[in-house]
C-alpha cells in the first residue's frame, strides 16, 4: 500500500511519539511513513522547531503540533 501520510518528527521526540499514537487511531499505521528530520538539512530548516507534522501527501496539507483527533480527522 502506498504511503499517504508523512509525519515528521526525530528519535527521542516525545511530543513525536504521542503524535504517532494520535495518528495510528484513525489511520492505519502502513499508511503513515515517519520520516526523521536530523539527517536533512532542508527538513531541519523546515520543521526544527514545529515537529511533529503530519503531512497529506496527496495535496501537502500539513498539520503543526499541537493537533489533536478531530484535526486529523479533517485531514482524513
Amino acid at each position: 500500500m502506498s504511503v499517504k501520510f508523512n509525519l515528521y518528527g526525530t528519535l527521542g521526540c516525545h511530543l513525536c511519539d504521542d503524535a504517532l499514537a494520535l495518528c495510528t487511531a484513525d489511520i492505519p499505521v502502513e499508511e503513515i511513513s515517519v520520516v526523521d528530520i536530523i539527517d536533512d538539512e532542508k527538513l531541519l530548516e523546515l520543521y526544527r522547531i514545529s515537529i511533529p507534522v503530519l503531512e497529506r501527501l496527496s495535496d501537502h496539507k500539513k498539520l503543526f503540533w499541537p493537533f489533536d483527533q478531530a484535526q486529523i480527522l479533517e485531514l482524513l
